[in-house]
């Protein structure tokens, strides 16, 4: 089996976004028994940049147990899971169509970069939310997040919540009152 410096902490907020978490599961840990940085031939780029892109191209290389340069979900799962940290295989989908950038279905290294620096538009920060709602919501398309539906999805990644702590996190979020989260209150609850 390889060896991996994964972190696989689990999420202590339920403020915390799913796409945060799985960040901080996937982050390389800085360690001196990594094998070392593979050479990068563009001189301009500044060096701490680099031994990021080689720290994250290490990892890449652990999650692409095959090696044939992509990462499936069945794979990000599998590792996830080696690592001790929790992931269905319906989150390892999520996440590599959040940053699946050619509609392969799969997470190649530059749409692993993107999934690890964070680096995407307000625009598909929404969309990366609104797919998340859509996990969340008491049934497929009615427009809002219970405390039973938020229960559900909580016990899924592993947070396991009772009813009371459920209605008291809606409670915190709901702006307007009347018991259920909104798309835009789940948006400030997720920030």
């Amino acid at each position: 089996m390889k060896s991996h410096s994964v972190s696989s902490s689990p999420p202590t907020s339920a403020n915390s976004s799913p796409l945060a978490r799985l960040r901080r599961k996937l982050s390389p840990r800085k360690s001196h028994d990594k094998p070392p940085p593979t050479n990068v031939n563009n001189s301009t780029i500044a060096p701490n940049v680099v031994d990021d892109n080689n720290d994250l191209r290490w990892v890449f290389n652990y999650f692409d147990e095959n090696g044939d340069g992509k990462i499936s979900p069945a794979e990000l799962q599998s590792c996830i899971t080696s690592a001790g940290g929790k992931l269905s295989i319906e989150e390892a989908e999520a996440a590599i169509r959040f940053c699946d950038m050619d509609g392969d279905g799969l997470m190649g290294f530059q749409d692993f970069l993107c999934l690890m620096t964070g680096s995407v538009s307000e625009e598909e920060k929404t969309e990366d939310l609104r797919q998340a709602f859509g996990l969340y919501e008491n049934e497929p398309g009615s427009g809002f997040i219970t405390h039973t539906s938020l229960k559900r999805v909580l016990s899924r990644l592993g947070e396991s919540r009772s009813i009371n702590d459920c209605k008291a996190i809606i409670r915190t979020f709901d702006l307007n009152g009347d018991g259920v989260l909104s798309f835009n209150e789940f948006s400030i609850m997720m920030r």
